[in-house]
C-alpha cells in the first residue's frame, strides 16, 4: 500500500473518530439547549483578518475562533449592501421574498423610510423563543426604524443599539465627504436606543463597540442559566470610523485597523464571559460580515484579499465574507471549503435548538449542522443566487459562477450594467474572477442559465419595503 493511500485512510479515520467525539459531546450537553451568539460586522472585507492573511491587522481572538472552530472560505451573504443582507440573515430567506431587496432608487433603508421587515416574516429570535430562549439584539439593526419594525417587535426581549447606519442622520451643514473623512460625533444625529427609548442622541460613536460589548457580557451573565440568543451587530467598520481612545493609533493598518482590532478585543471579552460563566461548552458563536468593504473610501475601507469587487456589487468581493463558526466542544475544527451562506444560519440554529421551521413559506437556507458536527464533510448547499437589489445578476453552482451583469470594482453606489454576453468563472481555479471561460464551457453556461430561470419561477413579488 503506497504512502498516499495510507495518509488518505488515516485522514478518513481521524475525521470519523473526531466526528463521533463531537456528536458525543453534543449528547452530554443535550440537557440544556445551546446558546447562540451571532456576531455581524459592518462592511468588513474578506481580507481583514490575520487568519485570512492580512499582514498588518492583528486579530488573535477571532483567529482563535477559527483555529478552534471552522473557518468557511466560500461563505456568502444574501445581498451586497446592508438592509437586504440583514433581512436575509435574520429570516433565512432571500430578501426579494420579503420585499426587503430594494431597487436602484433605494438600496437600503434610511431614517425617513416608512417601510421595514414585514410582520409576516419570522426571525431567528421568534423561532428560538418557541423553545424558551431569551433573545437580545445589540448593535446596528437597519431593518426599519419606525416602532413596529424595531427589534422588540421582531422577537427580541432586549435591544441596545442604533436603528440604522452610523453615517445617517447627518447634519445638513457639513458635506458628506467631510463628515466621513474628518468625522465628529456631532455631525451625525444617530440615536442610541435601549429597548423603546432613545438614551443618547447623537450617539458617542467612539465608545459604541466598548458599550455594545459590555451589554453583551452583562446579558450573558444574567442569562447563563437559561438558553439565550444574542444578535451582536457591530456598527463599524462602516464609515465614519470612530476609534476608541484605547485603540486609536495602535494598528499598523491605521484607523481602519484600530476599529478591527477593537472588534477583536470584543470577541475576546465574549469568550472570557462564556468561560467565567461556565457555558463555553454549550455555546455557538458565528462571526461574519454583512457584505464586502466599501472601497469607495480607499484606506478608510477594507480589503477583499484575493477577491475582486466590493460592497455594492456581486463580484466575490461584494458578497463572499469572512465566516467562522465556533463551539468549544460541538464543532469539528478545520477549514471548510464547501459553500455556505448567511441564509443557512436560521435553519441551522433551528435544528440545533430543536425548532421546526414554518411550513407556509419558502426558505432559501440549508441546515449546516451535520458539517459543524463533523458527521458530514459535504455542505447541503451547492448553489448561490446573487441579487443586486431586485435584479438577479449571477448564480454559482459548484465551482462555476455565471455572471450576467457587472459594475465597477469599487462597487456601491455604481450603476449596474448588463453584459453583452454572460461570463463564466471557475472559482476554485480563478478566485479573482479574471478569466472568462464561457467559450470553453458552453454547456455549463446553458445549464446555469436554465438554473436561473428555474429559480426565478419560485419568486413571488411582494410590496417593496424600501420604496415606501
Amino acid at each position: 500500500m503506497d504512502n498516499k493511500r495510507i495518509i488518505s485512510i488515516g485522514f478518513v479515520i481521524l475525521f470519523f473518530v473526531s466526528g463521533i467525539n463531537v456528536i458525543a459531546a453534543q449528547g452530554k450537553s443535550s440537557g440544556k439547549r445551546p446558546n447562540f451568539i451571532l456576531i455581524l460586522t459592518d462592511d468588513q472585507g474578506y481580507g481583514d483578518l490575520s487568519i485570512n492573511g492580512n499582514p498588518t491587522i492583528k486579530t488573535p481572538n477571532i483567529d482563535r475562533l477559527a483555529l478552534e472552530g471552522q473557518k468557511w472560505t466560500n461563505f456568502y451573504v444574501a445581498a451586497n449592501v446592508c438592509t437586504p443582507s440583514r433581512a436575509g440573515l435574520i429570516t433565512g430567506r432571500l430578501p426579494i421574498r420579503s420585499g426587503m431587496q430594494g431597487t436602484k432608487q433605494a438600496r437600503v433603508l434610511f431614517p425617513k423610510s416608512k417601510g421595514g421587515l414585514p410582520e409576516s416574516e419570522v426571525t431567528i429570535a421568534e423561532l428560538l423563543k418557541q423553545k424558551g430562549y431569551h433573545t437580545a439584539m445589540i448593535g446596528k439593526w437597519h431593518l426599519g426604524s419606525l416602532p413596529q419594525y424595531l427589534p422588540l417587535n421582531n422577537g427580541f426581549d432586549y435591544y441596545y443599539g442604533l436603528p440604522y447606519s452610523n453615517d445617517m442622520d447627518k447634519v445638513d451643514s457639513v458635506p458628506y465627504l467631510k463628515a466621513i473623512t474628518e468625522p465628529r460625533n456631532e455631525y451625525f444625529q444617530v440615536p442610541l436606543y435601549r429597548n423603546k427609548d432613545i438614551i443618547e442622541k447623537p450617539a458617542n460613536q467612539n465608545t459604541l463597540t466598548q458599550r455594545y460589548t459590555a451589554e453583551a457580557v452583562r446579558y450573558i451573565t444574567d442569562h447563563k442559566k437559561e438558553p439565550f440568543f444574542i444578535y451582536f451587530a457591530h456598527s463599524m467598520p462602516h464609515v465614519p470610523l470612530f476609534p476608541n481612545p484605547r485603540f486609536a493609533g495602535k494598528s499598523a493598518r491605521g484607523i481602519y485597523g484600530d476599529i478591527i482590532e477593537e472588534i477583536d478585543w470584543s470577541v475576546g471579552e465574549i469568550l472570557k464571559a462564556l468561560k467565567q460563566n461556565a457555558i463555553d461548552d454549550n455555546t455557538y458563536i458565528v462571526f461574519i460580515s454583512d457584505n464586502g468593504p466599501w472601497k469607495l473610501f480607499r484606506e478608510l475601507g477594507g480589503s477583499t484579499g484575493p477577491l475582486y469587487g466590493a460592497k455594492g456589487n456581486s463580484y466575490e468581493g461584494g458578497v463572499r465574507v469572512p465566516a467562522i463558526i465556533w463551539s468549544k466542544k460541538n464543532v469539528f475544527a478545520g477549514q471548510v471549503t464547501e459553500i455556505g451562506s448567511s441564509l443557512d444560519i436560521l435553519p441551522t440554529f433551528a435544528k440545533l435548538a430543536g425548532v421546526d421551521l414554518p411550513a407556509d413559506r419558502v426558505y432559501d437556507g440549508y441546515d449546516l449542522s451535520s458539517v459543524l458536527s463533523g458527521s458530514s464533510n459535504k455542505s447541503p448547499r451547492d448553489e448561490m443566487y446573487y441579487y443586486h437589489a431586485d435584479t438577479l445578476v449571477a448564480v454559482r453552482k459548484g465551482v462555476y459562477k455565471l455572471l450576467l451583469y457587472g459594475n465597477s470594482e469599487v462597487g456601491y453606489p455604481d450603476a449596474l450594467k448588463k453584459l453583452d454576453k454572460p461570463v463564466l468563472y471557475n472559482l476554485n481555479e480563478d478566485i479573482s474572477e479574471r478569466y472568462d471561460i464561457s467559450d470553453k464551457h458552453p454547456r455549463t453556461v446553458q445549464q446555469l442559465i436554465a438554473l436561473l430561470e428555474q429559480h426565478s419561477k419560485t419568486i413571488t413579488r411582494v410590496e417593496d419595503q424600501l420604496l415606501k
